[in-house]
């Protein structure tokens, strides 16, 4: 089983990180457009550049998923991007 959890900012995700049973690990930044509607909406609410924006990151509870950590970081990329960045933990595999 790969292990996987997803970085938000409030509830927009940012990266995604994937860990194999063998303690491999691989993570992705999401496409552009989620780290541009985080600026947009940290702008939106006077958090730039202050600490207030820091403590707005947090780790989404854990999933696990059957696959390689490649495989289901692809995975849970995509369904972020279809969902259109919306908050949610990854959703686990059938089986």
């Amino acid at each position: 089983m790969t292990r996987v959890q997803v970085l938000y900012w409030q509830d927009i995700p940012s990266l995604v990180r994937a860990t194999g049973a063998d303690g491999s690990q691989v993570s992705r930044q999401l496409p552009d457009w989620f780290q541009q509607e985080i600026d947009r909406v940290a702008m939106e609410q006077g958090l730039a550049a202050s600490d207030a924006y820091l403590e707005q990151w947090r780790w989404g509870d854990a999933g696990e998923r059957e696959g390689s950590p490649q495989d289901v970081l692809d995975a849970v990329e995509a369904e972020l991007v279809a969902r259109g960045g919306t908050a949610g933990p990854p959703a686990e595999s059938p089986g």
